[in-house]
């Protein structure tokens, strides 16, 4: 079993930024690819950016593309989203999720483990 647990959300200015991390304990999780996910209140959780397990492959959704960096730190068992130039209509709950497959995996439907979720709101 993997537990994802994640940090780094905040209130943050419009134009400003946050870094999320996505950390947990188990040594299987660096063989996992990662995605994050955000669901704001009264909409569909959507894809935000995904890796592949050794950092090599990554894909992003295009609203957020120039903006967000998503990387990894198997040594620490740590996916980092860094997140710039927010803005208002990044606010929502971001989830990380790792699944038991392979290459770079951009469906909800497709990972097996999940975090809590933290809050990240973006004030204009």
């Amino acid at each position: 079993q993997v537990q994802l647990e994640e940090s780094g959300g905040g209130l943050v200015q419009a134009g400003g930024s946050l870094r999320l991390s996505c950390a947990t304990s188990g040594r299987t999780f660096r063989s996992y690819p990662v995605g994050w996910f955000r669901q704001a209140p009264g909409k569909e959780r959507e894809f935000v950016a995904a890796i592949n397990w050794n950092g090599g492959s990554t894909s992003y959704a295009d609203c957020v593309k120039g903006r967000f960096t998503i990387s990894r730190d198997n040594a620490k068992n740590t996916v980092y989203l860094q997140m710039n130039s927010l803005k208002p209509e990044d606010t929502a709950v971001y989830s990380c999720a790792a699944a038991r497959s392979i290459g770079v995996i951009t469906a909800v439907h497709e990972y097996d483990y999940w975090g809590q979720g933290t809050q990240v709101t973006v004030s204009s």
